[in-house]
C-alpha cells in the first residue's frame, strides 16, 4: 500500500517520510505495537493511534482506487467514456462523488424513464426541457402510439424522463447532500396501536433532531426502535428549500413548460432523490454512531484490561449464591487451583459451619486475600465474611463475563474435572490477581462495558476490540514462564498457533531461561522473534535485560554503555545515578536513533515496570438493596461503565445508578471520559430512586457542592473561634457564656 503514502499523508496531515516508513513496515509484516515501540526513529515517534489511522486510511485509499478502476472500466465498456467524464472521475475525492458520477451509467432495474424512452418520449422530454412557449397538448398528441394512449400519458412519460435526469445530476445531488448535512432532521414517530409494546421508546414517539447535531446514542436508540418495527423514521430537510434549489438550476425564465418541469422536479425529489439520500444518510448516521459507540467500548475495555492487579498472592475466591450456596476456591500465587468447597451462608442452621470452613481454609492454605464476585448475593457474602473477623484484605470483584468463561471451551480445557461454578470462582480470584491475563479469555462483548454493542457493526466491533486487547497486552508485557497460551496469543507476532507451541515447549524444558530460547520453539522464526521478543519478560533469567522492555537487538548498545562505565549490565540496571552519566548521543548510530536510545535509558531506570496502578481497597456504604437507597444520600461508588450520555456507578445494590453527563462536573463537558475513568472511586448524591423501573439517578458534582459547603462551614467555625481568641480574655468568656445561655 506504499503507493498511497502521499494521499494518506495529505489526508492525515502527517510527514510523508513517516507514513512511507509505517506502510513499508506494515508490508513487511510488522505489527502496530512493534512499530510504535521499537521503530520510533523510522516513524518520528508516531504512536499506536496514528499508525492505526495510517493503516485504515491506506486501506480506504486502496478500496477507493479499486472502485474507481471498476467504474472507469464499466463506462468504457459501455462506450460512453469521454474526456470530460474522465476528468470528473479523476477529480472525485469521496466515494459519494464517485457514485454520483457513475449513477447514470450504473446498470439498474427497468425504470419509468427507461420505459418512456422505449416508447419514444425522449424528444418530448427534450422539448419541455428547452422551455420554449409551445402548444404542449398538440405537441404531446404527436407522440400517441400503440404504447402511449393519450397526450397526458405522453407528458407523464416525458416528466418521468426529466425526473430521472434530475435525480442523476451529480451537481444536484451534491447540492442536496450539502443541504441534508446542514438542515435535514431525523424524525421518528410511533406506529399507531404500538404505544404499549414500544413503551421503552417513549422518548422517540414524536421526536425530531438535526442530523448534524444528534448524538450517537440517540441515533442508535431510534434505529433500534425502527428495526424492531415500533418506530417509523424519515430524514429530510424542509421540502420547500429542496425544491427551490433544484428549480433554480432547471427553471429558465417564464414558459408554459415550467409547470411540467416543476412537477417532474417534485416527483424526482419525492420518489427518487429523497429516498436515496435518506438511505445514504441513515447508513452514514449508523456508521458514525457505530464508530463512536465502538470507540467508547474500546476505551472502556482498555481501562478495564489495564485495571490494577493484585499480583501474586494466595487468594480465597468466592462465587456467591443463595439456594445453591457459595462456591469457594483456594488459589496459589500462580493462580493454580488448590482446593474447592461450598458453604451456605443464607441458612441460619448452616452459618456457623460456613464460618468454620472459611477459617480452616484460610489457615490451611495461608490465604493472604479474599475475593468475592460482585453479582447475586455478593454484598451479603461480603458482610458475612467481614463478620468472621479474618483480618484479611477483601475485594469485591466485577464478575461480568465470568459465567461466559465458565461455560467456554477454554474453561473446559483448563478445568475438565470441575463444573462451571468452580470455574467461575477461579475466574473471580484470577481476575483480582491479574485482570488482563484473565479477561483475554473472554469475548470482550460479554464484559459489559459497552453502549448498544449488539446494534453496531459486529465485524468492525470485533476488529476494534481485538486491536485494543493486543495494544493492552503488549503495553503491559507478558511473563513468558507463567502466561497462558490465550494471553501469549495476543503478543506481537505470535498468534494462537505459535502460542500453543511456546506453551508446549515450555512444558518440555520446565521454563525459559533466556529470550533466545524462543528460537528453538517449533515454527517460531526470526521474523516472529523480532516482533515478540521485546514484549516477553523472563524474571531471574540468565540475562538481566530479558526482564525488561529492551529489545534483544539493542543488547549490544546496553553492553557498550555498561562497558564504558566499567560496570556489569546487572549493576547498571536500576542504578539511576549511573544511567544519568550516560551521554545518549554517543550511542546513536544509523541503526539505533536518538528516540530508541532515550527509550533504552528510560527502561534501564525502571526495567519491566508495570504501567498499571496499584490496587486500592474500597468499601460500600451499609446498604444492600435499592429499597435502602434514599434521595439525598451521599454514598461511595465505583464507576462501572462510561457512555456518551453519562456514567454508571455501582453503589453496592444490584442496580447501578446513572450519573448523567450534566451531573458529572460543574464545567460543561460533552464526554464523561473527560472527567472519569472506569473503576474510579467516587462520591455520589442520590437524586432520584424509581423503584418501579429499578433506576437510580445520581450526581457527582452535587457532592462536590456539599463538600464545599461543609468545608465552608468548618472555615466559618474556625473564623468565629479566631474572632473570640482575638478578644480580651474577659470579653471572650462573656461571649461564650452568652452563646451557651442561648
Amino acid at each position: 500500500m506504499i503507493e498511497f503514502a502521499l494521499s494518506v499523508a495529505g489526508k492525515l496531515s502527517l510527514n510523508l517520510n513517516a507514513v512511507e516508513a509505517v506502510l513499508e513496515l506494515l508490508n513487511e509484516g510488522a505489527t502496530i505495537p512493534f512499530i510504535a515501540r521499537y521503530r520510533k526513529d523510522k516513524t518520528g515517534g508516531l504512536d499506536e493511534v496514528a499508525i492505526q489511522q495510517i493503516q485504515d486510511e491506506a486501506k480506504f485509499q486502496k478500496e477507493f482506487s479499486e472502485r474507481k478502476t471498476f467504474i472507469i472500466k464499466s463506462i468504457t465498456d459501455q462506450e460512453k467514456m469521454t474526456d470530460e467524464l474522465m476528468k470528473k472521475i479523476d477529480a472525485a475525492t469521496t466515494l459519494n462523488e464517485l457514485e454520483d458520477i457513475y449513477l447514470p451509467y450504473k446498470p439498474k432495474r427497468k425504470t419509468k424513464a427507461q420505459t418512456a424512452r422505449e416508447n419514444g418520449l425522449q424528444p418530448l422530454a427534450d422539448l419541455l426541457m428547452e422551455q420554449n412557449d409551445l402548444d404542449i397538448a398538440t405537441k404531446a398528441a404527436e407522440f400517441i402510439n400503440e404504447k402511449v394512449k393519450s397526450a397526458d400519458e405522453a407528458l407523464q412519460g416525458a416528466r418521468d424522463i426529466i425526473a430521472e435526469t434530475v435525480n442523476e445530476d451529480a451537481q444536484v445531488r451534491a447540492k442536496m447532500r450539502k443541504l441534508f448535512e446542514e438542515e435535514a432532521k431525523l424524525i421518528s414517530k410511533v406506529f399507531e396501536e404500538k404505544e404499549q409494546e414500544a413503551a421503552k421508546y417513549k422518548d422517540y414517539f414524536d421526536f425530531s433532531e438535526l442530523v448534524s447535531t444528534i448524538p450517537s446514542h440517540r441515533i442508535l436508540a431510534v434505529l433500534r426502535g425502527f428495526t424492531e418495527g415500533f418506530l417509523k423514521i424519515s430524514i429530510a430537510p424542509q421540502e420547500e428549500a429542496v425544491l427551490e434549489i433544484i428549480e433554480e438550476q432547471y427553471i429558465k425564465g417564464m414558459s408554459n413548460c415550467n409547470e411540467h418541469i416543476r412537477k417532474a422536479i417534485k416527483d424526482a425529489y419525492k420518489r427518487l432523490l429523497q429516498p436515496s439520500l435518506e438511505s445514504e444518510f441513515r447508513t452514514a448516521l449508523k456508521a458514525k454512531a457505530d464508530e463512536e459507540a465502538i470507540n467508547v467500548f474500546a476505551e472502556n475495555l482498555r481501562q478495564l484490561l489495564l485495571s490494577s492487579p493484585l499480583g501474586s498472592k494466595k487468594v480465597l475466591a468466592i462465587d456467591p449464591g443463595y439456594r445453591t450456596g457459595c462456591k469457594i476456591v483456594c488459589l496459589d500465587e500462580k493462580g493454580d487451583l488448590l482446593s474447592t468447597d461450598v458453604i451456605y451462608i443464607h441458612e441460619l442452621s448452616k452459618m456457623y459451619h460456613a464460618g468454620q470452613t472459611i477459617k480452616e481454609l484460610v489457615k490451611k492454605y495461608k490465604i493472604q486475600v479474599i475475593a468475592i464476585g460482585d453479582g447475586t448475593a455478593g454484598r451479603e457474602t461480603e458482610k458475612f465474611i467481614k463478620e468472621q473477623q479474618l483480618d484479611l484484605p477483601l475485594f469485591l470483584v466485577n464478575e461480568d463475563g465470568a459465567s461466559v468463561y465458565s461455560a467456554s471451551e477454554i474453561a473446559r480445557e483448563e478445568f475438565p474435572d470441575y463444573d462451571i461454578t468452580v470455574r467461575g470462582a477461579v475466574s473471580i480470584g484470577r481476575r483480582l490477581m491479574d485482570p488482563l491475563a484473565e479477561l483475554v479469555k473472554i469475548d470482550p462483548k460479554s464484559i459489559g462495558v459497552g453502549q448498544y454493542q449488539h446494534d453496531v457493526n459486529q465485524f468492525r466491533l470485533k476488529e476494534k476490540l481485538d486491536q485494543t486487547v493486543v495494544s493492552c497486552v503488549n503495553n503491559v508485557g507478558v511473563n513468558l514462564n507463567t502466561a497462558s497460551k490465550h494471553l501469549l496469543s495476543y503478543v506481537s507476532g505470535i498468534g494462537p498457533s505459535l502460542a500453543e507451541n511456546i506453551v508446549k515447549y515450555r512444558t518440555e524444558i520446565g521454563k525459559f531461561d533466556s529470550r533466545e530460547q524462543l528460537l528453538k520453539v517449533p515454527r517460531l522464526g526470526m521474523k516472529a522473534y523480532e516482533q515478540c521478543a521485546g514484549f516477553l519478560r523472563i524474571k531471574n533469567g540468565s540475562n538481566p535485560l530479558d526482564s525488561s522492555a529492551v529489545h534483544p537487538e539493542a543488547y549490544t548498545v546496553v553492553e557498550a554503555m555498561s562497558g564504558d562505565l566499567e560496570v556489569s549490565v546487572k549493576e547498571l540496571i536500576s542504578n539511576e545515578s549511573l544511567i544519568n552519566k550516560i551521554d545518549a548521543k554517543k550511542y546513536v548510530t544509523e541503526k539505533t536513533g536518538e528516540l530508541t536510545i532515550q527509550d533504552i535509558l528510560n527502561e534501564l531506570k525502571k526495567p519491566g515496570l508495570d504501567p498499571r496502578s496499584e490496587i486500592q481497597q474500597f468499601e460500600f456504604a451499609n446498604i444492600y438493596a435499592i429499597e435502602d437507597v434514599k434521595v439525598g444520600d451521599i454514598l461511595p461508588g465505583i464507576v462501572t461503565n462510561l457512555t456518551r450520555f453519562g456514567a454508571f456507578v455501582d453503589i453496592g445494590v444490584k442496580q447501578d445508578g446513572l450519573v448523567h453527563v450534566s451531573e458529572i462536573a460543574h464545567k460543561y463537558i460533552t464526554d464523561p471520559s473527560e472527567m472519569l475513568k472506569l473503576n474510579q472511586q467516587v462520591q455520589v448524591k442520590v437524586l432520584e430512586v424509581d423503584l418501579a423501573r429499578k433506576r437510580i439517578a445520581l450526581s457527582i458534582k452535587q457532592t462536590q457542592e456539599a463538600g464545599e459547603r461543609r468545608q465552608f462551614s468548618k472555615q466559618q467555625r474556625f473564623d468565629k473561634k479566631k474572632d473570640l481568641s482575638e478578644l480580651p480574655i474577659n470579653d471572650a468568656l462573656a461571649a461564650l457564656k452568652k452563646k451557651f445561655a442561648k
